[in-house]
């Protein structure tokens, strides 16, 4: 299933969908079928209605209520390129929820950075509460899956020695368009492409730590809770974005998701 958060983009008389964001199931016909509530928390529960895709904004398929977890230097060359050696564990790190936007969203560069730079991930949506989680139940614990961006005010990022400035702000943490519960990840491919020019290309598989690993690792520090996301990490290829540019994240069978950036703030 294609589990989209979206709004309409005007009120509609007859389906009464009203201007709130909803949640809905993305059909192969390009509509969209309305389900009650937060399947998050209810379920998937279509209530009879179905709106075309056309007719509606997409917006980021999870809002977090709680947290972002990001999993660092995950590639080996991207851990190359940061002039460091692949990490023995996991390398975790947190971006606010404040920082998630969805599909055709600016990315807002902010005053106080000379350089934002694209950073293309795989997420996971988390479906229940759950710590401790072994190798082997991952899959109990899972959602689905979707699109990252963890854009990085590289500048800051070394000015501080640290990441949550360079990587907290507002807009920073792009997620979408949708996410696909069916999606295993394999050895699909995983790109970049700023301004119509691939940056970024890989393959899940390059990861250092599965999916497996990261989600035991992360359950072992911190009680995961339903729609909290984890980005994966990123490959080699990261670099900056100029003003009003166009980034495309794209994960072979699990789509694209697309950002402008502003001018600088």
């Amino acid at each position: 299933m294609r589990i989209v958060r979206f709004s309409p983009v005007a009120a509609d008389p007859i389906l009464k969908l009203g201007k709130d964001p909803l949640f809905g199931l993305l059909n192969d016909d390009q509509t969209i079928a309305v389900i009650e509530g937060d399947p998050l928390y209810q379920g998937v529960r279509p209530v009879g209605k179905a709106v075309p895709l056309s007719q509606v904004r997409l917006l980021a398929p999870v809002l977090p209520r709680s947290k972002v977890v990001c999993i660092g230097k995950n590639y080996a060359d991207h851990a190359k390129e940061m002039g460091g050696e692949a990490p023995a564990e996991p390398v975790i790190f947190l971006k606010p929820n404040t920082s998630v936007i969805g599909p055709g969203d600016t990315i807002a560069w902010p005053a106080m950075s000379d350089r934002v730079d694209h950073e293309a991930e795989l997420a996971i949506v988390i479906g229940r509460i759950c710590k401790d989680v072994p190798k082997e139940r991952i899959n109990d614990v899972i959602f689905g899956y979707t699109l990252a961006n963890d854009v990085t005010a590289r500048d800051l990022q070394k000015k501080d020695g640290q990441w949550t400035r360079a990587k907290g702000f507002d807009t920073f943490c792009p997620l979408g368009p949708w996410i696909e519960t069916d999606f295993l990840p394999g050895k699909q491919s995983i790109t970049a492409t700023l301004n119509g020019e691939v940056k970024q290309s890989a393959h899940l598989s390059d990861m250092i730590f599965d999916i497996p690993t990261i989600i035991n690792f992360v359950s072992q520090v911190m009680t995961l809770l339903p729609g909290d996301v984890i980005l994966t990490g990123t490959p080699a290829g990261i670099g900056p974005m100029p003003e009003k540019s166009t980034i495309t994240v794209a994960i072979e069978g699990l789509g694209e998701l697309t950002n402008r950036v502003s001018a600088h703030g």
